[in-house]
């Protein structure tokens, strides 16, 4: 029989390190464990029910993954602009790690300071992957900052343009993208 640290590292595994109480309850070990595990310097208590085992190796994706497990949400996937700088679509800088969890959520935990939530009921084809990590499609990027209206025009067109090239989206998705780009414009 594995232990609640074996069980717990498995988990780990696919998630950069990380493993949450949602999880530990999951498998039937209490939240106590963690912060004995904790206490003896096997995890790092990383947020609010979110930790990490001090052996596994960092990466750059840490943040991010962080970020997803702190909302609690199971459907929270990254978003907006840390959408469009990790798919590579735009040079943007986010100053917050974007992430969507559907309306209604509960976020409601202390340590987000650096994480902006925004809220909306994404559908599955709206959903892909960055690393392990639910990320929403270029699509869905390009149409939520749009919406936001906080990115700069010519880096939205620049996503519009690297999602095309590459691909992620169609001639006609790309001809909607730039029409609700000058529909908000026009607000």
């Amino acid at each position: 029989m594995a232990t609640a640290q074996q069980q717990l590292w498995e988990i780990a595994m696919d998630q950069h390190g990380f493993v949450t109480t949602d999880d530990a309850r999951a498998l039937g070990i209490a939240a106590y464990n963690l912060r004995f595990l904790a206490q003896r310097g096997t995890l790092r208590r990383e947020a609010h029910g979110v930790y990490r085992f001090a052996r596994f190796p960092a990466s750059n994706a840490d943040d991010y993954m962080q970020a997803v497990l702190w909302t609690g949400q199971p459907a929270a996937a990254l978003s907006h602009e840390t959408a469009l700088d990790l798919l590579e679509l735009a040079d943007v800088n986010p100053d917050r790690v974007h992430v969507t969890v559907p309306v209604g959520a509960r976020v409601r935990r202390r340590g987000g300071e650096r994480i902006a939530v925004h809220e909306e009921n994404l559908r599955a084809e709206a959903v892909g992957w960055w690393q392990g990590i639910r990320c929403v499609s270029e699509l869905k990027a390009i149409s939520q900052v749009i919406d936001a209206g906080a990115t700069q025009v010519h880096l939205v067109r620049q996503a519009v343009e690297a999602a095309r090239a590459r691909g992620a989206i169609t001639a006609d998705q790309e001809a909607e993208l730039l029409q609700q780009l000058v529909m908000h414009l026009a607000r």
